[in-house]
């Protein structure tokens, strides 16, 4: 099910999304997702198995990887960090970064401004 980002009938902003209700998107092996926009920011809300990575790469967003539960390998601009839960790893705008799952994990990442595709699967 995919929510509009605002209600069509009303005109105004949704105040409350339920995720489990969203579907599943699975934009790099091992990263299933769960995605949503505001007016300015794009969430997303992963289950990543075990060793599942995410390349080097950059874009023009800010990006906030928040950890929930289990272990993420963070490096930005060359500077390697673990990440567990409580954890929030902020990549700026531009930067080359990258993601390792050390162990099963669950993170909320959230994007500004909105992204509309992430790993080629549009959201």
């Amino acid at each position: 099910m995919r929510y509009p980002r605002r209600a069509a009938d009303e005109g105004r902003t949704l105040s409350l999304i339920d995720t489990s209700q969203l579907a599943i998107k699975e934009p790099r092996a091992g990263w299933r997702g769960r995605f949503f926009h505001s007016d300015n920011m794009t969430f997303a809300y992963y289950t990543v198995e075990a060793g599942a990575s995410i390349h080097e790469h950059s874009h023009e967003n800010d990006e906030v990887w928040n950890v929930i539960e289990g272990t993420l390998e963070v490096t930005i601009e060359g500077q390697t960090h673990v990440a567990t839960p409580g954890c929030a790893a902020v990549v700026p705008p531009n930067a080359r970064h990258s993601i390792t799952a050390l162990t099963a994990a669950r993170t909320i990442v959230v994007d500004h401004p909105v992204r509309r595709s992430i790993g080629g699967v549009d959201l």
